[in-house]
């Protein structure tokens, strides 16, 4: 009997696994205009030895064209083609909390780069992204692409 408990909790200790690993920014998220609700892009969040790194993967807005580079930016990324283009740099884990914080986020149709946290919510269904520039800050809701 004892067998059949510890390969059934092994079991669901396994199926459980990929769920909580589901929550973090880590993956791929489908980003939105704030203002207009229109799909903007798709990004891939990875973990860099701790840190965040989201790129563009790619462009949805219907307007967009597929050519089209980062000419706003004032940094190393300057003149770069927006698929690829390194927009998240950085952000840990808070401890104790399910908050990634300490990183910057760039938005490349101003070129402005602001401070940045990342909250899973929903069960890591979406992915609550705040920039700051000083006292001010603003808020998107990603969603998950499966």
């Amino acid at each position: 009997m004892k067998a059949t408990t510890a390969v059934l909790a092994l079991a669901a200790a396994l199926c459980a696994a990929p769920a909580l690993a589901q929550v973090s920014p880590v993956g791929t998220w489908r980003s939105v205009d704030d203002k207009t609700g229109e799909s903007k892009a798709q990004i891939r969040i990875d973990d860099k030895g701790g840190a965040l790194d989201g790129r563009i993967e790619k462009v949805l807005r219907k307007d967009a064209k597929p050519d089209a580079a980062c000419d706003e930016c004032t940094d190393d990324r300057k003149g770069k083609p927006m698929v690829g283009l390194n927009i998240i740099r950085g952000g840990a884990k808070a401890e104790g909390k399910d908050v990634w914080e300490g990183g910057k986020i760039l938005d490349p149709e101003n070129g402005k780069e602001y401070r940045a946290s990342f909250t899973p919510i929903e069960g890591g269904k979406k992915l609550e992204v705040r920039g700051y520039l000083g006292p001010f800050w603003r808020t998107q809701t990603w969603t998950r692409v499966q």
